[in-house]
């Protein structure tokens, strides 16, 4: 099947990110989202990160124009039932992601192949509760969507071979690479990081390290990038505390028992930067441990 137009569902940090790759990649991008102004932020955030590429010199004026033009944003979500993939990209809840299936079927043409950017939530399952689990599948991209190379695929039990190969398609043409993963808990980029994350912050409840220490030796004698509180961080504490519970639930091993450090921050509303504060304070020029 030829991919032709993209409908992307939440226009949240993932989902701003999506609609971001696929418009650059000459797909028609319709995104929706129930707030007027999360549509309104996705658009700012999309255009400034195209001038940000452009400035760079990894794409031309023309390219941010052109890709801009081709987002269109609506709170209606059957709107997206005239696109040929839809991508949803809501909270980590499969209680949400089920709702906004179960609303979005009856609109979908017969030819539409339906998708999740679910990070731990199993494909099979979702696709289940649809019309369509032979063109459903997972389409798992890593945050930040515009700078990370991998896209996660998983096939549901029921998912056709039609459908893997339309997707992998449309991960070509965006410029990134493709990893095909079977559909246990959280597949395999979060099988192996997220546990990584819950024994750092292990490492921090039972006072082996502070924060800071914990993130400067993973850096420095690990190489990381990111220390892995800071990384923690950034994906949200929320989401972290939503896969490891996936992970314990669905492997029943108590190794992925998440930290009762972990659901106390997230307890507090301490999600990590998105809401200034998590294993760090962003409130300031700098951001500070939190403990």
């Amino acid at each position: 099947m030829d991919v032709k137009s993209v409908g992307v569902i939440g226009a949240g940090q993932m989902g701003n990110g999506i609609a971001h790759v696929m418009a650059l990649a000459e797909y028609d991008v319709l995104l929706n989202d129930i707030s007027q102004d999360a549509l309104d932020g996705a658009i700012s955030t999309i255009e400034t990160n195209l001038v940000r590429q452009a400035s760079r010199g990894k794409i031309s004026d023309e390219a941010v124009k052109a890709a801009l033009g081709r987002i269109t944003t609506t709170l209606n979500l059957p709107d997206l039932g005239q696109t040929d993939l839809v991508i949803e990209a809501a909270t980590e809840r499969e209680t949400v992601k089920q709702a906004i299936f179960e609303d979005l079927l009856p609109h979908l043409q017969p030819h539409t192949i339906l998708t999740s950017n679910t990070s731990s939530i199993s494909i099979t399952r979702l696709a289940s509760r649809t019309d369509r689990p032979e063109r459903f599948m997972g389409f798992h991209f890593m945050n930040p969507v515009p700078v990370m190379q991998l896209v996660e695929l998983i096939r549901g039990i029921a998912t056709d071979e039609a459908t893997f190969n339309a997707c992998k398609a449309v991960v070509d043409r965006l410029g990134k690479t493709s990893a095909s993963a079977e559909d246990f808990p959280a597949f395999i980029v979060n099988r192996i990081l997220m546990p990584m994350i819950n024994e750092a912050v292990y490492t921090l409840y039972e006072g082996v390290g502070s924060v800071q220490s914990i993130d400067q030796s993973m850096k420095l004698g690990a190489n990381h990038p990111m220390g892995p509180l800071e990384l923690a961080d950034f994906i949200g504490l929320d989401t972290c505390l939503a896969i490891m519970n996936v992970l314990h639930d669905g492997l029943a091993d108590t190794k992925y028992r998440p930290c009762p450090l972990l659901t106390k921050y997230v307890e507090a509303g301490w999600l990590g930067r998105k809401t200034e504060r998590g294993f760090y304070d962003y409130r300031g020029e700098v951001p500070v441990p939190t403990r």
